[in-house]
C-alpha cells in the first residue's frame, strides 16, 4: 500500500503507540511526596498460543515476536508439524509463545496429530492469537472458529499480510467481516513479513499477561532440545528443494549429535515412504542430497555459532505417516 493509502492505519498505530507509552509510564515505580516509593509491580508471565489455518503466516509472526528464527518459514502449507515454543524474557515478564500446525481436516494419522496440537492450544493458553490474512476465506474451518469465538481468555485476531492490499477500504471490509465472526476479539491488522504493527501487538500481549513467576529459566529461548532444530532446518531445506508430495512424505531424525567447544558432529537420517522417493531425495550421483546437506549445514552453523560436520542418510519407512508406532518414535504421539 502507498503512504497516502496507509494514512488511516498509521494514525491508529500512532494513537496506540501513545497509549502504550502512557501505560509503560504508569508501570514505573511511583514515589509520593514523602519519598517512600511503592513496591515494583509483580512479575508477569503467560502462555500465548498462535493458531489459524495453514499458510497465513503464523511461523513468520512467531519468529518476529520472539526475535529468533524458531519456526520453519516457507511458502508451502503445512510446514509446521509440531507445537513449537519460543520464549521472550525481560526482567519484568516472560512470554511463552507456541506456534501450532495449521488447522486442517486430516487425511492420515500424522495430520490427526497435527490437528490435536492446534486444538490443544485452545485449552492451555492465557492469551490466544488467531491468525488469518487478507485473502483467506473467513468461513474456512468454521467449527474451529466457533470454538475460538467461545473462548473466555483474551483473543487477539491478527489479520496478516496487509501489505498486499491496495486500499484502506479493502482492509475495513475485511476487519468488519471478521468482527462479525469473532465479536469479542481485538483486531490487529499487520504485516509480519514487513514488521508492520507487530510492536503494537507485542505491547498489548505484555499488557494482558497475568502476574506470575517465570515458567522457564530467564535465559531460555525454547523448550525444545538442540536436535529438534537440526531436524527442522534439514526439513526446511527439503521443503524448499523438492516439489509435490516429496516434502510431505519426509521425516528427519538426528541419530548422532556430538558437541565440543568448537564444533558439532551430526548424523541424521531422512525417512521417506517409497524407494522412488529415496531416489529423488538423493538425486543423480547424490547431487540433491549434497545440496540439501550443504544448505542445512550453513544454517545449523549460524544457529549454533559453531562449525558443523553434517552427514545425511536416506532410508525407506513404508507408510510411516499412518503407522502409530512410527509416529510415536518420531515424537508426534506421546
Amino acid at each position: 500500500m502507498t503512504d497516502n493509502k496507509n494514512e488511516k492505519i498509521n494514525e491508529e498505530i500512532e494513537r496506540a503507540d501513545a497509549e502504550n507509552l502512557m501505560a509503560s509510564m504508569t508501570d514505573r515505580v511511583a514515589c509520593p511526596a514523602d519519598g517512600a516509593c511503592n513496591e515494583k509491580k509483580p512479575h508477569k508471565a503467560g502462555f500465548v498460543n498462535i493458531v489459524g489455518n495453514p499458510n497465513v503466516g503464523k511461523s513468520t509472526l512467531m519468529n518476529d515476536l520472539v526475535g529468533e528464527r524458531v519456526s520453519i518459514i516457507t511458502s508451502k502449507a503445512q510446514t509446521t508439524r509440531h507445537r513449537i515454543t519460543g520464549i521472550v524474557n525481560t526482567p519484568d515478564f516472560q512470554i511463552v509463545f507456541s506456534d501450532t500446525p495449521g488447522v486442517l481436516k486430516p487425511n492420515y494419522k500424522l495430520q490427526e496429530s497435527m490437528l490435536s496440537y492446534a486444538q490443544g492450544a485452545l485449552t492451555d493458553a492465557d492469551i490466544l492469537l488467531y491468525v488469518t490474512d487478507v485473502v483467506e476465506d473467513p468461513t474456512k474451518n468454521a467449527d474451529f472458529l466457533a470454538r475460538v469465538a467461545k473462548e473466555k481468555i483474551p483473543v487477539l485476531l491478527v489479520i496478516n499480510k496487509i501489505d498486499l492490499l491496495k486500499t484502506n477500504g479493502d482492509l475495513e471490509t475485511i476487519v468488519n467481516r471478521w468482527r462479525d465472526i469473532l465479536p469479542n476479539a481485538e483486531v490487529f491488522p499487520l504485516s509480519a513479513k514487513e514488521h508492520f504493527n507487530v510492536p503494537n501487538l507485542m505491547a498489548r500481549i505484555v499488557e494482558l499477561l497475568p502476574p506470575s513467576p517465570p515458567y522457564f529459566g530467564k535465559d531460555a529461548l525454547t523448550d525444545k532440545p538442540a536436535r529438534f532444530f537440526v531436524t527442522e532446518i534439514i526439513r526446511e531445506k527439503i521443503l524448499t528443494s523438492y516439489d509435490k508430495e516429496i516434502p510431505y512424505s519426509v521425516e528427519v531424525i538426528v541419530e548422532k549429535f556430538d558437541e565440543s567447544d568448537n564444533a558439532i558432529h551430526i548424523m541424521a537420517t531422512i525417512f521417506v515412504e517409497r524407494d522412488s522417493q529415496k531416489g529423488i531425495i538423493i538425486g543423480k550421483g547424490g547431487s540433491m542430497l549434497k545440496k540439501v546437506g550443504t544448505e542445512a549445514r550453513k544454517d545449523i552453523e549460524k544457529f549454533f555459532d559453531k562449525r558443523v560436520y553434517l552427514e545425511l542418510f536416506v532410508k525407506v519407512e513404508p507408510n510411516w505417516r499412518n503407522r502409530e508406532n512410527k509416529l510415536k518414535a518420531f515424537g508426534y504421539i506421546e
